[in-house]
């Protein structure tokens, strides 16, 4: 058989690969505690699961209009605004089947085969794999850690911006490291942005899964508005995941772009799922501050746990269901011969499955430090314990 040669490009989510071999070694009758998928385990609030169904049963199966029906862009240019201090007008709302075709339509917009598109790296897969699938030029920028936490290195984002730069993807409460923008780095950002004419992915999946403080959107920004596309997703606040829905927020003329490739690709979004999505919007946010208070006793749990592991340090993360700790010095008391060879030694030895760094975007020179990232967001806390609690035990056994 005979394939386009693009394919070679396209790469994947890579915690999907992670899911085989933990299936696999699960399959042999082995104890598995998955850390390395960020789903969530939650069910889908009653009211919800009530409108999706109330939906079918009314008929609401066949098509519906492409960039979404109309009462869901109301509903969403309402609750994305308000939590955002901004208008929008539901002409600006593009249904879509989940954040991630946000990612790619975006880029099939603005980016011609040759452009560059700066993103953050490590950083949610997809955006790599994306750029040199429809022919950019990926470039990565890094995060340097602190005593606060990781922060966007913006000396090198400068030294990467060059004439061929179209935009850059932005990720504010990031996956997988959790970082946080400060006030004077999404500011700086912007000012970027706008000197050299940058259009903006601002990726806001995580904007509401917060344990403390308030969410800022670049594009509240002086002049960040008319250059900003918002990828917005229910998969995490409602617990969706399955469900795929999402939407951008564009200026209108790209929205009209956006609604043009909907109806190319996947003609619309499920009609009786966007009734869901209205009744998780509109209805009682009860499930999600009940949602976000397990994951915070998770979030401890596994943060406790983390730190006392030997050669294992992270930081307590203000967002997101994720911790990235540093454990170069893991490594050295395990005996593993890299991030690959520990991930497997762990797995066999413990039961316990995460990604790795080198899940999440290819290395770039000079990085000296060992990370993994755990997602406790599926997994109950006291699995969490007895899982982490594994892991501590047998790299102290050394």
């Amino acid at each position: 058989m005979r394939l386009a040669s693009r394919l070679d490009d396209l790469g994947t989510e890579t915690a999907f690969a992670v899911a085989a071999a933990a299936a696999d070694w699960k399959s042999r009758g082995n104890e598995v505690y998955p850390f390395h998928l960020g789903d969530l385990d939650f069910p889908l609030a009653g009211h919800i699961v009530e409108a999706m169904n109330e939906a079918i049963a009314a008929g609401k199966t066949g098509y519906c209009p492409g960039p979404g029906i109309p009462e869901l862009r109301a509903a969403l240019a309402d609750d994305i605004g308000s939590r955002r201090g901004m208008e929008f007008d539901p002409s600006e709302i593009t249904v879509m089947t989940g954040g991630k075709p946000v990612i790619t339509k975006f880029l099939q917009a603005i980016m011609n085969p040759g452009d560059e598109v700066l993103y953050p790296n490590p950083g949610f897969p997809i955006y790599e794999s994306q750029i040199e699938y429809l022919g950019g030029v990926a470039r990565p920028y890094r995060y340097l850690p602190t005593d606060d936490g990781f922060r966007i290195d913006l000396d090198q984002v400068r030294e990467l911006i060059t004439d061929k730069t179209v935009a850059i993807i932005y990720n504010d409460l990031q996956n997988p490291i959790s970082a946080e923008s400060t006030d004077e780095e999404r500011e700086a950002v912007a000012a970027l942005a706008q000197e050299h004419d940058l259009m903006v992915l601002s990726d806001e999946a995580y904007f509401e899964m917060r344990y403390e403080g308030d969410s800022k959107s670049i594009a509240a920004l002086d002049g960040m508005r008319e250059r900003t596309v918002i990828l917005y997703t229910f998969s995490k606040k409602f617990a969706m995941t399955g469900s795929r829905l999402g939407c951008a927020v564009a200026p209108e003329a790209l929205s009209k772009v956006f609604s043009t490739m909907n109806t190319n690709d996947e003609s619309c979004t499920t009609h009786y799922v966007q009734w869901a999505g209205i009744a998780a919007l509109q209805g009682t946010q009860q499930p999600v501050a009940d949602m976000l208070d397990v994951l915070r006793g998770r979030r401890d749990a596994a943060v406790e746990l983390v730190n006392s592991t030997p050669g294992m340090s992270v930081e307590t993360p203000r967002s997101t269901f994720y911790l990235f700790p540093d454990v170069t010095q893991t490594l050295q008391i395990v005996g593993a011969s890299d991030l690959a060879d520990f991930a497997q030694k762990a797995l066999h030895n413990t039961g316990v499955s995460f990604c790795t760094r080198n899940h999440f975007g290819r290395p770039q020179p000079g990085e000296d430090r060992s990370y993994i990232r755990f997602a406790y967001s599926g997994l109950p806390e006291e699995r969490i314990r007895e899982g982490l609690a594994g892991l501590r035990d047998w790299v102290g056994s050394f």
